[in-house]
C-alpha cells in the first residue's frame, strides 16, 4: 500500500525559506510522477510542481516558478519541495501526490502539511 507522509511545514516570515519533504513507501516509484499541490483557505486545490521520478524532468506553476524547486532522493524514496522567497499568498496546506503514469491521475495523496507565511 502506498504511503506518502509530508513534513517540514511551519510558520515563516515573508521572504524566508522552507523545505518540505514527502517520504514515500509501499512500492517502487521509478516510473511514477510525483507532485506537490496546495490548498489555501477558501480556495480550490492547485498544482504547484511535479517531477518524473525516473527522468528528473520537472514542471512548475507560474506562481512559484523561480522560487520553488522540486527534487527527489531515490535512495531515501523522498520527494522535496524547496521553497524560497515565500509570500503570504503561499500560505496553504501542501500535499504530496503520486501518479502511476501520465494518464492515470494522482491516485495517492499524503495528509498535508501546513505552511504559513506572515507578512
Amino acid at each position: 500500500q502506498v504511503q506518502l507522509v509530508e513534513s517540514g511545514g511551519g510558520l515563516v516570515q515573508a521572504g524566508g525559506s522552507l523545505r518540505l519533504s514527502c517520504a514515500a513507501s509501499g512500492r517502487t516509484f521509478s516510473n511514477y510522477i510525483m507532485g506537490w499541490f496546495r490548498r489555501a483557505p477558501g480556495k480550490d486545490r492547485e498544482f504547484v510542481a511535479r517531477i518524473m521520478w525516473s527522468t528528473d524532468s520537472a514542471r512548475y506553476a507560474d506562481s512559484v516558478k523561480g522560487r520553488f524547486t522540486i527534487s527527489r532522493d531515490n535512495a531515501k524514496n523522498t520527494l522535496y519541495l524547496q521553497m524560497s522567497s515565500l509570500k503570504p499568498e503561499d500560505t496553504a496546506v501542501y500535499y504530496c501526490a503520486a501518479a502511476a503514469s501520465a494518464g492515470s491521475g494522482y491516485g495517492f495523496w499524503g495528509q498535508g502539511t501546513q505552511v504559513t507565511v506572515s507578512s
